[in-house]
């Protein structure tokens, strides 16, 4: 597929690291919440060797994050999700799937309690303002909602711990995952949580102030060459590699959350009220058709642009959403939806790339 020029414009925001990105190399970009997200600085195969091996920042300001308060603010968030978030703790995030009606995925994003009645929904690739605001008001909910000016960066790698110590000091190592606490650089409390999406550990630092997080962003490119900090972006092999789906690629308003691997994630046994609750009974009582699962496919690269449908003997089995060739394994690896039937770890399959019959196979997320 061709490449383009993206024209920014008011529409099309920057973040207040935009420019330092540009100047640190940055080649391509991607569209995602109504902003620029980095997609590429070297090659997608060089990042994903210096990720698992070292240390990266990410822009990742384009996981907007929704504030929700007032009297109705954890009725309304529950009311959004499957998750039982009843006895959710303040400092605590959670990846709680968000749901329609109908049951079906609308966004997969964390979720902050600031307050007890007080979240941040951090969210992918969709309107999820628009969704709160309409449940809000059908619902006539006691609630302030608005898109906080907040953006975020991401210290993801094997040294991103030693690299926040070194900046934030010995209290940040006593943050677990999915907890978050406020911390101080240059007399500014930032927000930083135990998250990312990478397998590889690391921070998510919430700023809300342009000055302060860009000389922090600066800051850590001064101090960080012992550790070989580099600038970088989510990494399209490494969250494949390790499971991580990604809302709009692997999964949309189409898919339900068992499809999705989400069990773990969907309460219907509670008293909790959620959008989509009696959908989902029956969803789980007449079974899946179909579900996401890893693959392993004997080619060196591959680019989606849409989905590929996967046969055997002629007859369509599922579709590939995501792929890239992995270094690890010597091949493609990918994410695809798999009718349940064919669900199965080494089930051969066949799909039709660039005019050739390729062949791969069924195996589990994480890859392995």
């Amino acid at each position: 597929m061709k490449s383009f020029i993206i024209s920014k414009s008011r529409r099309l925001r920057v973040t207040p690291f935009t420019s330092r990105i540009e100047k640190q190399g940055v080649k391509g970009y991607t569209v995602y919440n109504h902003m620029l997200l980095p997609t590429i600085f070297s090659s997608t195969e060089e990042e994903y060797k210096h990720l698992t091996k070292y240390v990266q920042v990410w822009d990742v300001s384009v996981q907007r994050e929704i504030e929700i308060s007032g009297k109705d603010a954890s009725e309304l968030i529950q009311l959004m999700t499957c998750r039982n978030l009843s006895n959710s703790k303040v400092g605590s995030c959670y990846y709680a799937p968000l749901v329609d009606l109908e049951g079906c995925v609308i966004n997969d994003p964390l979720i902050y309690k600031l307050e007890e009645n007080k979240w941040r929904v951090c969210i992918a690739d969709s309107d999820v303002l628009l969704f709160a605001k309409g449940i809000a008001s059908a619902k006539q909910f006691d609630v302030d909602i608005v898109e906080a000016k907040i953006d975020t960066l991401a210290i993801q790698g094997p040294k991103s711990f030693e690299l926040m110590e070194k900046v934030f000091g010995q209290d940040i190592n006593d943050l677990k995952f999915f907890k978050f606490d406020f911390f101080n650089f240059n007399n500014n409390k930032f927000l930083i949580s135990r998250s990312g999406f990478s397998k590889q550990g690391g921070f998510e630092i919430h700023t809300d102030d342009v000055k302060s997080s860009q000389e922090l962003y600066d800051y850590f490119f001064k101090i960080g060459k012992i550790f070989n900090l580099k600038a970088g972006c989510p990494n399209h092999i490494e969250r494949i590699e390790g499971g991580l789906l990604s809302y709009g690629n692997d999964m949309d308003i189409g898919d339900n959350p068992f499809e999705c691997g989400f069990d773990k994630y969907i309460d219907l046994e509670s008293d909790i009220v959620f959008l989509g609750k009696e959908s989902l009974r029956k969803i789980k009582k007449n079974g899946i058709k179909k579900k996401l699962m890893g693959v392993k496919i004997d080619i060196k690269s591959i680019s989606l642009t849409e989905s590929l449908p996967l046969m055997i003997e002629g007859k369509n089995i599922g579709e590939l959403r995501s792929g890239a060739f992995s270094p690890k394994f010597n091949k493609v690896v990918g994410i695809a939806m798999i009718k349940t039937d064919y669900c199965k770890l080494s089930q051969k399959f066949e799909l039709m790339f660039k005019d050739n019959l390729v062949h791969g196979e069924i195996c589990n997320l994480p890859i392995s």
